[in-house]
């Protein structure tokens, strides 16, 4: 018999033992009558679709360091600058639906701006179909926060190099920009093993920042809400996209862009009729604001005119008795009453 063989008895009365000790504890607390908290929460129906549905969609990938595809002499030597991998949107156009349609990929991992912050942006900001602007404010984001974080990464390589002072010229630049992260965080992240640990914790958090960046998506001139999950044939296979298409409500809502109705009236009239067409029954300003102060100022002249010429022919006839009147007087000219009465 081998000495495994020997202490199976014994482990055997230790389950027993350890079995009844949590038994007995269990019944204070009604076992086994009482089943206890459910080790899997009942979802309603919908829910649960919801979530497989969300979990059976693909990621959005993206690379760091990106890939190595070096364009100019600089990048073949110094390495190709990190680049924002945005979600692509595809644009397009359709009778039906208008001209300003586009859809998207549907990811897991994909980010919108909230309703509200979408809706400052397109009506106090004034930037709706043109968002190149916001698309070069999150390229330079992005890549302040990766230069930012090579920085990171430089200051805690220097601090495990104990030749080197980092609080002499030119290190205690570098030290001054990223050193205040540790006066923050010290409290909050604890040290390993005498550790310190907060360098890393911060470059972790400046990759999720700027890792969330490449995965945001501007829905402009559309609301973030208003997509519609369908399913289209990309590429010969079915994919999960989200469509934003038809009129935006924000152009129901608040007037149409002045510049947008410009550009519709002298370069896109085919636009312009469209849009009139398809929305006449929603009293929609389409037309520019210049033209519309000129066509009220062509109906203000109109209506002077009007007025003029009902007061002119008014005053003509009043003057046109007088001028008869006096006539007959100076020529002595009787009228029907006096000739009646001759008669």
């Amino acid at each position: 018999m081998s000495l495994d063989q020997k202490f199976i008895p014994i482990r055997t009365a230790i389950y027993e033992i350890v079995g009844n000790f949590f038994e007995k504890i269990a019944g204070l607390f009604g076992y086994p009558t009482s089943p206890g908290m459910p080790t899997i929460y009942n979802m309603p129906n919908e829910v649960f679709a919801r979530s497989q549905f969300f979990e059976s969609l693909p990621e959005h990938e993206t690379y760091w360091p990106p890939i190595q595809r070096p364009e100019t002499w600089f990048e073949m030597v110094f390495g190709p600058a990190p680049k924002v991998e945005i979600v692509p949107r595809y644009i397009y156009e359709s009778k039906d639906e208008g001209f300003y349609n586009f859809y998207i990929e549907n990811y897991k991992n994909i980010y919108f701006l909230p309703d509200w912050v979408s809706e400052f942006i397109q009506v106090h900001l004034n930037i709706c179909l043109d968002i190149s602007l916001l698309e070069t404010i999150r390229e330079v984001l992005f890549l302040g926060l990766m230069i930012y974080s090579q920085m990171v990464v430089l200051r805690i390589a220097i601090s495990w190099l104990i030749y080197i002072n980092p609080y002499t010229f030119p290190w205690c630049y570098l030290a001054a920009a990223v050193d205040w992260t540790e006066d923050v965080l010290q409290g909050i992240v604890p040290a390993i093993l005498g550790v310190n640990i907060t360098g890393s914790v911060f470059l972790g958090v400046l990759g999720v920042i700027a890792d969330s960046l490449n995965h945001l998506v501007f829905t402009m001139p559309f609301l973030p809400s208003e997509a519609e999950e369908t399913k289209l044939l990309i590429n010969q296979e079915m994919k999960d996209v989200l469509v934003f298409h038809y009129l935006p409500i924000l152009w129901y809502r608040h007037p149409i862009p002045n510049d947008v109705r410009e550009f519709w009236y002298y370069q896109r009239p085919d636009i312009l009729e469209y849009m009139q067409t398809a929305y006449k029954d929603l009293d929609l300003q389409l037309l520019p604001n210049g033209i519309l102060q000129e066509l009220s100022q062509k109906s203000n002249l109109l209506t002077q005119l009007n007025t003029l010429t009902e007061s002119f022919s008014t005053n003509l006839v009043s003057d046109s008795n007088s001028i008869v009147h006096w006539f007959n007087n100076f020529f002595k000219i009787p009228s029907e009453t006096e000739t009646s009465s001759i008669q």
